[in-house]
């Protein structure tokens, strides 16, 4: 089943599979797109406030475009990818320009599964298994993706 990383990825791949990126740096762009995404929320949750900054982000309350979190990761992949690959300013642009996409797809998959009328840890787990209410869903995805949730989505919610 797919890790909080493995959701990223996917989604990062989507949106730079429509960039025209040089093939030697492809795979470079990908997992630091990738990492940088992941980097922002696990910086963002031990932030005072940080916890609050991803639940608004995860839960719609604030948009993925005006997120810190995503200006955070926006950050990070322009210092740590971005400025060491030397792709140039207009392909720069455009893939600094997809992390907001990335970020708004990552936020996307939580919805209320469980049906208790709120998006708890619960909830989460369930989204990131794709399944609805109903069976194991931490032994689903496996101890490393419910560690990986707990770590940086457990404390948002208190659970």
């Amino acid at each position: 089943m797919a890790s909080i990383s493995d959701l990223i990825m996917q989604q990062v791949k989507a949106a730079v599979g429509g960039v025209q990126v040089p093939s030697g740096a492809q795979n470079q762009v990908i997992s630091g797109m990738s990492s940088s995404v992941l980097g922002s929320l696990t910086q963002t949750v031990g932030k005072p406030g940080g916890v609050d900054l991803i639940k608004n982000l995860l839960t719609g309350a604030t948009s993925a475009a005006s997120s810190p979190v995503t200006q955070l990761a926006g950050k990070l992949f322009n210092t740590n990818v971005l400025s060491k690959l030397n792709l140039g300013s207009a392909l720069n642009g455009t893939l600094s320009g997809l992390i907001p996409t990335v970020m708004s797809k990552v936020s996307g998959i939580l919805r209320d599964r469980d049906g208790d009328g709120d998006i708890d840890m619960n909830d989460i787990i369930l989204s990131l298994r794709g399944g609805a209410a109903g069976g194991a869903a931490t032994g689903a995805l496996g101890n490393a993706a419910a560690n990986a949730a707990r770590s940086i989505l457990g404390n948002i919610f208190k659970k």
